[in-house]
């Protein structure tokens, strides 16, 4: 072999159209491993390990026009965001871990110049669990006396057993009061029809 390719990191050229082979440590040859189709395939073994990922909700975020508004809305209904937040990116952590964000539209518009805000009919609704029918009323007439905007159905008593009322937040999101309309039993439910007498 020429001197000039015994240089690390370099091997001689080689023409594709000639059968070249390279000595083995045994002495004998092999096919150029280059010219080897299973040279560049990936492992086709079934073996292979795939990671198995679990997702899990993680954090709910909004965008607001009015971020010391909307802070101060979510309070009322319950998040723990701190007194000192400030924008343009608030962050709260629920109880179970999950994280509620709140960000700008400026914020929004510095990361994504085309954003625009949303419009027509909302995809996402959030529902607040107040406890009693009585809860749901007196939330109800709290949040739309400090800002009859907020208004957007009041309490009913729902088909499907619960005291119901509907408010809009600051950027019209709306947002669901809700409590069963009777007290849970500790009674298991019945898993199968009484006897027939």
């Amino acid at each position: 072999m020429s001197e000039t390719f015994k240089t690390r990191g370099h091997r001689p050229p080689y023409r594709r159209a000639m059968n070249t082979s390279y000595d083995t440590p045994s002495g004998g040859t092999s096919e150029n491993p280059a010219q080897s189709p299973a040279h560049h395939s990936p492992d086709p073994s079934p073996n292979r390990s795939v990671p198995t990922v679990t997702p899990r909700v993680d954090m709910v975020g909004f965008v607001t026009a009015d971020l010391p508004a909307s802070l101060a809305f979510y309070r009322r209904l319950g998040i723990d965001v701190p007194p000192d937040a400030e924008g343009p990116h608030v962050e709260a952590t629920l109880p179970g871990g999950v994280r509620v964000a709140w960000d700008t539209e400026e914020m929004m518009r510095s990361l994504a110049p085309e954003w625009t805000p949303p419009t027509g009919s909302p995809r996402m609704v959030l529902a607040f669990h107040c406890g009693t029918p009585a809860g749901v009323d007196a939330l109800y007439a709290e949040l739309t006396s400090a800002r009859p905007t907020a208004a957007e159905r009041p309490p009913w008593d729902a088909p499907w057993g619960q005291r119901y009322a509907v408010v809009r937040d600051p950027d019209g999101i709306p947002v669901d009061l809700f409590a069963p309309l009777t007290e849970p039993t500790d009674e298991a439910p019945a898993t199968e029809p009484p006897p027939v007498s």
